[in-house]
């Protein structure tokens, strides 16, 4: 790895265990084997830092998402399929799904770029604008669809990593789940 890869691993790991404010950019750079210097020469502040790697974490699922989907696929299959791939990276890559949870519930969120929010919202807004094209829809707005979305993906791999479950059980569970979603959603 590079050392701008060593960087963001170390934050990584070490913001996931100790929080953003628990993580001085110190213990990054010795965790990453770089100077503090090299660091800040990579990211100008731990902001920046803390953004980029969110960026890069959300790359990383948006690019898995839209490789689990197949457009001829109906619509509720897409869906279906973006929720279990969701939850699959999400088992796969716990601290970077804990990450992103962590950085959706702080204050870094506003310094994503509009651009940048574009782009990792771009599979799911299609995929809910061809909903609500198709009329499936409940009337609810859309940033609380969004939510419960979210919400119900957070809270369906809590309980995966937390059950002890086979990987049967585990698909039954997100069969089930996602059933509960669609419910909720849709009219």
């Amino acid at each position: 790895m590079d050392k701008e890869q060593e960087i963001l691993a170390a934050a990584l790991r070490l913001f996931v265990e100790f929080g953003f404010h628990g993580t001085p950019t110190s213990k990054i750079a010795k965790e990453a084997g770089v100077a503090n210097g090299t660091l800040f020469h990579y990211f100008k502040t731990k902001e920046d830092l803390i953004v980029a790697l969110y960026n890069r974490t959300k790359e990383s699922l948006n690019s898995y998402l839209a490789a689990q989907l197949n457009e001829q696929d109906p619509l509720e299959e897409r869906m279906k399929r973006v929720y279990f791939a969701s939850l699959e990276w999400g088992l796969e890559n716990k601290p970077q799904f804990h990450f992103i949870q962590q950085f959706h519930f702080s204050p870094h969120l506003a310094k994503v770029s509009d651009e940048d929010k574009e782009k990792q919202t771009r599979l799911h807004a299609g995929l809910m604008r061809q909903a609500s094209l198709d009329g499936v829809l409940k009337s609810l707005r859309p940033a609380l669809i969004g939510t419960i979305l979210g919400s119900h993906v957070y809270g369906t791999h809590q309980y995966l990593v937390n059950a002890d479950l086979s990987a049967e059980q585990r698909k039954e569970v997100m069969e089930e789940t996602f059933v509960m979603l669609w419910g909720m959603i849709t009219k």
